[in-house]
């Protein structure tokens, strides 16, 4: 496995705020910030507008909505294991996308889940989106980023593929696959 092409430089740092605004290959820009506890209600809103596909692809099961168990579980997170940064449009101030990243106990792999609301994609969030929590979980010491892919989520396989990931059948589940990098 070949270690991830993304830069970190030392002013990445401090490792407490890690709002950026991030542009794509297409010149579209999005603010990005660590989720806050109270973002719950915009969280839900934005599950709303991902497709039921997606939906799915994300959680890994058949869910038509988001619990608010859920929402709060995702919002209101340790930030030390755990991060899990919204994604905004710049002109509504709507969540867009979601990118959260969990680090195992040991801090040396993390595992990443992205989704984007149907409308915006194939502007090349998911690839910016991907590439911050990659940044975010180099300097924060991890050494390996991975996604638990289903089999049938193609355009996410891709996109890693063309990153730098690398692909093999789930240990667990014939229908997913993990897909990883070293960072």
């Amino acid at each position: 496995m070949t270690p991830l092409n993304i830069e970190c430089t030392p002013d990445a740092l401090p490792l407490y705020d890690w709002s950026a605004t991030l542009t794509t290959r297409s010149g579209f820009s999005l603010p990005v910030r660590p989720v806050r506890p109270g973002d719950e209600a915009a969280l839900a809103a934005f599950f709303d507008h991902v497709t039921p596909e997606d939906l799915r692809f994300r959680f890994l099961s058949g869910i038509h909505r988001v619990s608010p168990d859920r929402l709060a579980e995702m919002t209101h997170i340790d930030h030390a294991l755990i991060e899990h940064f919204l994604g905004f449009d710049p002109d509504s101030g709507q969540i867009i996308a979601s990118a959260m990243v969990a680090a195992d106990k040991a801090r040396t792999t993390g595992e990443v889940a992205i989704a984007i609301d149907a409308e915006y994609k194939s502007r090349g969030i998911g690839w910016v989106l991907l590439g911050h929590v990659a940044r975010f979980a180099r300097a924060h010491g991890m050494k390996r980023l991975q996604s638990i892919e289903n089999r049938e989520n193609r355009a996410a396989i891709e996109l890693e593929h063309e990153m730098g990931f690398t692909a093999r059948p789930h240990p667990d589940d014939g229908s997913l696959i993990l897909v990883e990098a070293e960072l």
